[in-house]
């Protein structure tokens, strides 16, 4: 069964302290779907933009925190096999990014690592800024491992 949203919320912000200590801040946790936000205050490089490692950060994160708020984290565990990032303006405010799974790739993955001891998907997610415009792409695969 997945986590309560509340504890996957805490979690994703709270349980590692690189995460807590840049301001992180989970704004939509449910089954499938996840919003997060990086904040530009003290996450500025030195150009005043937000540093890459915070756009990096805010982008490999919605992998887990779906896994967390969708499947069953005490028969599954969670990691990143594979990650890239592509920078396409300065992110300039705070920067957001969504991410989803429907209800039947969640399924579907759960057999597969049931019958397999593993399953992958993909995330290709966009980065926003306040105005909406895109900052970055990202493309990620994860892996869920029976326990």
């Amino acid at each position: 069964m997945p986590l309560p949203s509340q504890l996957v919320r805490q979690l994703t912000e709270e349980h590692i302290a690189f995460i807590q200590r840049s301001g992180l801040k989970a704004e939509v946790v449910e089954p499938g779907h996840v919003r997060l936000r990086m904040p530009l205050a003290g996450n500025q490089n030195h150009l005043g933009s937000l540093y890459a490692g915070a756009l990096f950060t805010l982008a490999e994160v919605p992998g887990g925190a779906l896994f967390f708020s969708s499947f069953d984290s005490q028969r599954f565990i969670p990691l990143v096999k594979a990650f890239n990032l592509r920078f396409l303006r300065p992110a300039l405010s705070d920067i957001t990014v969504e991410a989803r799974l429907d209800a039947e790739q969640i399924a579907a993955l759960q057999d597969s690592a049931e019958r397999l001891g593993k399953a992958e998907f993909s995330l290709a997610l966009q980065l926003q800024d306040s105005q909406g415009q895109v900052v970055a792409l990202s493309e990620g695969l994860y892996q869920i491992r029976k326990r």
